[in-house]
């Protein structure tokens, strides 16, 4: 009942005019960023990271959450009609969709998509609510050496799961939490690697750094890259835009069994999107009375691994919010926002900032409900929007966040700052490693120090607290088993060949 009630108290604030304005505009953003190829919603929150200068914490995590949903839900405009999927969760929807698309059935398709997106994404969001509070409970039980195995598994865990290589995550991870260390050292007043620079005294700001590397960076691969739409013509809408009887048939059940895969998976350290929508798209083929369609337009197929991506999207806010765990680009991102604020999420966050994360669930019941009117009405328009020459993105985006950074705090030397990482972002993209590992190692790093000192205190410079605690010795043991997971399973994979 506290949860309930604690619920409607977010509902209260998030059905006020001015919140409920910030999260269509996030819904609408979300969507718009999710239809356009090449444009994600962790590149976007980057981009609008600026505004947390200016915005309140509540209004700006409400439209942020907008646009992590709305993303979910317009990418599989793009994967229906253009073929061309926008995020990596999304590619198992263009399987059977856009097969869809080519027989005439776009509007179903579509329809299947938004429909399963919301329902999933509410079976999400009911999950979130009711099973946090259990999950902060338990971790209100950590003292400062379990706050630092915590962090290690947090690190170890978007370095294993955010990128094709885990030594290129660890390497980012590794480079992130060289420079978190830049600034003041907290026990001792020395500056550490300022280079005689004041402005470098607080260290690096992870808005700039995220902007940099996010947007900056994307926008220069991307350029680099001569990326088009890869997909070919955008498919013509044509026909009705509703379901018949046979297709509420055959989706409401993949529905269902989507967000059952997706909200638990995308809740683990280990977890994301793509997984679940390819363990649906899987278990709808297997399951259906109709196997000979897959592959030639399966509503299933669309269904299934819809609903799993955003009941996904829903399970990632769960360890973000109570762990402080960030198991994706945009909850990497998400994160800096919160330190950009001075709130530290983990198990604390519910009790200290309790009206902002109750007024965040609430406002994506409410986003599920907006993104559900915003998406077949206006699907003419986000067809449109794919006519848009990528060019245009990239400039614009690389002039919003230099005018968004310098407006910040008038600082010229964050303007170089924000090119410094650009240009790091284009490397590190160009050779495939990933991004995030490098901003939480850089949010974690100073937070992650602190508490290894303080435990270190405590048990008078004795090591072994860390793995002698029970709590503390069993988040040690699952952060090596991420570590030696890919590689006995790779052994394993060679024996079974063999």
């Amino acid at each position: 009942m506290e949860a309930f009630d604690a619920l409607m108290g977010g509902f209260a604030i998030a059905l006020q005019p001015t919140t409920l304005m910030w999260g269509f505009v996030g819904c609408f953003v979300g969507t718009l960023v999710g239809v356009l190829p090449g444009i994600g919603p962790a590149l976007t929150i980057a981009l609008l990271l600026p505004l947390t200068y200016h915005v309140p914490a509540t209004s700006m995590f409400v439209m942020f959450a907008g646009i992590y949903y709305g993303a979910a839900y317009g990418g599989s405009t793009t994967s229906i009609l253009l073929n061309t999927p926008g995020e990596s969760a999304a590619v198992v929807t263009a399987l059977e969709g856009n097969k869809m698309a080519r027989r005439g059935r776009a509007g179903q398709a579509l329809a299947t998509a938004a429909i399963g997106s919301f329902v999933a994404g509410t079976i999400g969001t009911l999950a979130l609510t009711f099973v946090a509070p259990w999950v902060v409970e338990a971790a209100l039980a950590f003292g400062p050496a379990e706050y630092f195995s915590l962090m290690v598994l947090s690190v170890v865990a978007v370095s294993a799961v955010l990128g094709n290589s885990m030594l290129r995550g660890l390497v980012a991870l590794g480079l992130g939490l060289l420079l978190g260390m830049v600034g003041v050292d907290l026990q001792t007043g020395q500056p550490r690697f300022t280079f005689g620079r004041p402005e470098l005294l607080d260290g690096i700001e992870v808005t700039v750094a995220a902007v940099g590397l996010f947007a900056v960076g994307e926008a220069l691969y991307l350029a680099w890259q001569g990326r088009e739409s890869k997909g070919g013509e955008v498919m013509k809408l044509s026909g009705s835009l509703w379901m018949s009887k046979q297709d509420w048939a055959r989706s409401w059940k993949a529905w269902f069994r989507g967000a059952f895969f997706g909200f638990p998976i995308g809740a683990m350290p280990a977890g994301g999107a793509e997984l679940p929508t390819l363990l649906s798209y899987y278990t709808e083929k297997k399951l259906s009375k109709h196997p000979e369609e897959f592959g030639h337009g399966a509503i299933e197929g669309v269904a299934g691994p819809e609903a799993a991506n955003n009941a996904a999207a829903a399970g990632v806010l769960m360890p973000l919010l109570t762990l402080g765990i960030p198991t994706s680009a945009t909850a990497a991102i998400m994160l800096s926002a919160f330190e950009g604020y001075g709130i530290q999420t983990g198990p604390q966050l519910f009790s200290q900032q309790g009206s902002l994360v109750w007024t965040l669930i609430a406002s994506l019941y409410i986003g599920n409900v907006i993104l559900l009117v915003l998406n077949l009405p206006l699907v003419s328009l986000w067809v449109k929007l794919l006519k848009i020459p990528p060019p245009w993105l990239y400039a614009g985006i690389i002039v919003i966040s230099t005018a968004g950074v310098y407006g910040a705090g008038n600082s010229v030397f964050n303007v170089g700052l924000l090119f410094v990482f650009g240009l790091l972002g284009y490397i590190m993209r160009r050779f495939d490693f990933p991004a995030a590992p490098l901003i939480v190692g850089l949010i974690l790093a100073p937070l992650g120090e602190q508490s290894m000192r303080q435990a270190l205190t405590i048990s008078q410079g004795d090591w072994s607290t860390f793995f002698t605690r029970p709590l503390s010795g069993s988040l040690m043991a699952v952060s090596v088993l991420l570590l030696l997971a890919p590689t006995l399973w790779r052994q394993l994979r060679r024996r079974a060949k063999d």
